[in-house]
Formats: structure tokens, C-alpha cells, sequence
């Protein structure tokens, strides 16, 4: 059983490696002293042009609320001549939390056991603060038809979304995501 104590997250953002003094204290900040009842931290790198920059994502659930904190490497610019680091938190209580979505992607099913981890899991968390709208243009199913018939599309709320892959970042980092995106699904139908 992974520990979920406040030590234990503070554990694994120390093993993230990414600025583990200014991620804690901005997560620990946010956190409020409540306990934590399951995290998650992810830690990637990204190739930016001719640029490599890091982020980190920590997603905390509470009894109360879904803490997210995010820290991200910024370049140099005219204003700000040296390289620096933005550090956000957002507290979502979860009564407000709307959806957990949890994609899976099992490689030859056919064998799939229970046992089996997917090889990659993305969890994307909408609570309404950020809605996607697609749209397309309406057809009434007529290919020699030109009347306008409007647009048709989809909203989706996608406040947050996270992948992990075995092949990136281990079978471990896997079971994590998907162990607190069950925790989570649980704690919204409270």
C-alpha cells in the first residue's frame, strides 16, 4: 500500500527532483493542513524548440477538496534575463468536481487478465473551469444537398488532463495514476 501521508507526498516530490523545496512548500501551502487521502506526482520533460524544460503536476485529494499544484520552467526573456520557474496551485472542492475520466490503453486484449496494467492510462479531471467546444458543420445525410443546416459539436469539460505511460515512466507510475483516479472517482460520489 503506497503511503498517502503529507511525509509521503513531501517523499515523492523529493524523488521527482524537480525543485523539490518551492513544489512542496507551494503544495503544502495549498493543502492547507488537511490530510491527504491519495496524490499523485508527475514530473516531465519536454523538448521545446531548442529548449528542454521540465514541469511538475501534483494532484492531492483531501477529505474536502482536489488540491492541484503545477510548477513550470520559463526562459529567459527581455523582461526577466534569467531562466525562471512559475509555481500555481488551484483548491477544487469536491462537491464541484463533475467527471473523472479514465482512457486506457491495453495492448492485445485478447490476453488482457485483470492483473494486467494498461500501458498507458490518461485521467482528465473537469470540474467547469475550463469547457472545450468542437464544432462542425451540420449535414442532413444528403451528398447533393448545399442548404446550411448549422453547426453540430461537443462541449467537454477537460480542466485537467494527465498521462502516464509504462514505457515512459514505469509500471509504478501507472498503478499510481490509476490507484488515485479510483480514489477520486470514489471521493466525488460522497
Amino acid at each position: 500500500m503506497a503511503d498517502t501521508t503529507l511525509a509521503g507526498l513531501r517523499a515523492a516530490i523529493e524523488h521527482a527532483g524537480y525543485y523539490p523545496e518551492l513544489v512542496a512548500d507551494t503544495i503544502d501551502a495549498a493543502v492547507a493542513g488537511e490530510p491527504a487521502e491519495a496524490f499523485v506526482v508527475h514530473q516531465e520533460t519536454t523538448f521545446d524548440s531548442d529548449e528542454v524544460r521540465r514541469h511538475i503536476t501534483v494532484l492531492v485529494l483531501t477529505p474536502t477538496r482536489l488540491v492541484l499544484g503545477h510548477a513550470d520552467d520559463r526562459p529567459a526573456d527581455q523582461l526577466t534575463p534569467a531562466p525562471f520557474v512559475t509555481a500555481a496551485t488551484e483548491a477544487v472542492p469536491l462537491s464541484a468536481v463533475r467527471s473523472v475520466v479514465i482512457n486506457r490503453v491495453i495492448t492485445e486484449p485478447v490476453t488482457y487478465s485483470a492483473q494486467a496494467l494498461p500501458q498507458e492510462v490518461t485521467v482528465t479531471i473537469g470540474w467547469g473551469a475550463v469547457s472545450r467546444l468542437d464544432l462542425e458543420p451540420a449535414t442532413c445525410g444528403d451528398p447533393d444537398c448545399e442548404a446550411d443546416h448549422g453547426y453540430t459539436g461537443t462541449a467537454s469539460a477537460d480542466d485537467i488532463a494527465l498521462r502516464v505511460s509504462e514505457a515512459a515512466e514505469g509500471a509504478d507510475a501507472v498503478q499510481r495514476m490509476l490507484a488515485f483516479a479510483a480514489h477520486l472517482s470514489r471521493a466525488t460520489a460522497r
